[in-house]
């Protein structure tokens, strides 16, 4: 599967950046720079998320949208002797810590550190062997005291991040942390150059958003969606593909990576919008799979779809290996069917057309 230079290399780029949530605006500057060309207005709200928008005089309005921020850590309390214990920004994993390097966003700059664990020669002879937890893992950045660490610029609230980059593997797959979901903004940016570059010309106000602070609760969504106030939204993120080890499929679903999109079906979905992206993607060809979601999606979806007295909106997902680790994978195939089908759903959505269930 290939993309064009200009779009991998924005690709690498925004993944290599880091942006934790709260602090994505590093990244979103350099999503904005990109679509830039491609629309006709960028705004920006007080919190960070970032929206293109082409036909902004345009009374009916439509979302495309994704997340920009990425899982982290703060510093949460800083020994004596100079380590450093944390507590989550988001739903990070204490268990791939142990051993992982990490930068530690100072008021200095950027700080190396490791998280250290107890090797396994002194372990073994432990009845009551350790593992991680967020109370007993801890980042070692090479000090022996507190004043140590704060003589660095590091103090309780620094963000901490990992420094894992951008590769692809096997020419399959992209690889990176923080694909959830920086790789829905890199897709919904993509559905803007195509617009622009094949001279669509849409019958209502297209917002390419980018939303902040989806990690802990979709508040940027909850904030974005009272500011625009779309009449549809169409909702970008990943999913989990459950065909790896140590996944129940009764539980999760089956979807897999290289399989297609994934559209949701949950309370928050509503039946006509899906209906016309299943639609389009049986018409286009554009290979598809389904997810059964109980009471919300857990997306920013159900922000956009609670907003405004009801918006109706739908959930294209990404399906992804690994979520919420440093080697989070994507299927190629599956970011381009993502792209082509949001592309091609815009193009069949008429702002006369009928939201009514009855």
């Amino acid at each position: 599967m290939k993309f064009e230079n200009k779009s991998l290399k924005f690709l690498e780029k925004y993944l290599n950046t880091a942006s934790p949530t709260g602090f994505e605006q590093n990244g979103q500057k350099i999503w904005a720079d990109y679509i830039k060309p491609y629309v006709d207005e960028i705004r920006v709200d007080h919190y960070g998320t970032c929206y293109g928008i082409i036909n902004p005089e345009a009374e009916f309005k439509v979302v495309i949208e994704a997340h920009a921020d990425e899982i982290s850590w703060y510093v949460n309390y800083i020994s004596d002797d100079g380590m450093i214990y944390v507590i989550r920004n988001g739903g990070s994993d204490q268990m791939i810590a142990p051993s992982k390097t990490v930068h530690i966003h100072g008021e200095k700059g950027i700080v190396k550190g490791v998280f250290g664990w107890p090797a396994i020669h002194t372990r073994s002879a432990n009845p009551h062997e350790p593992v991680p937890k967020i109370e007993n893992i801890f980042i070692d950045c090479g000090c022996t005291s507190k004043e140590e660490v704060e003589n660095l610029g590091i103090y309780v609230g620094c963000m901490i991040t990992y420094p894992d980059e951008f590769f692809e593997l096997n020419d399959r797959y992209f690889v990176c942390r923080a694909l959830d979901n920086r790789m829905g903004g890199f897709m919904i940016a993509e559905v803007a150059r195509l617009l622009k570059e094949n001279k669509k010309k849409l019958p209502f106000g297209l917002y390419i958003t980018n939303s902040v602070q989806e990690e802990v609760g979709l508040y940027g969504a909850t904030m974005i969606a009272q500011t625009i106030k779309p009449n549809i939204a169409i909702v970008t993120d990943v999913t989990h593909d459950t065909t790896t080890p140590h996944i129940e499929k009764k539980k999760e679903g089956h979807m897999k990576c290289g399989d297609g999109p994934v559209i949701a079906y949950a309370p928050s979905v509503h039946h006509i919008i899906r209906d016309l992206i299943t639609d389009t993607a049986k018409k286009k060809k554009i290979p598809f799979q389904r997810n059964a979601l109980s009471r919300a999606t857990g997306t920013d979806t159900d922000s956009f779809a609670f907003s405004n007295g009801g918006v109706p909106s739908a959930l294209i997902s990404l399906p992804l290996r690994y979520m919420h680790t440093t080697v989070e994978m994507v299927a190629k195939e599956d970011v381009a069917n993502v792209i082509k089908l949001i592309y091609e759903t815009l193009l069949q959505i008429k702002p006369n057309m009928s939201l009514k269930y009855f």
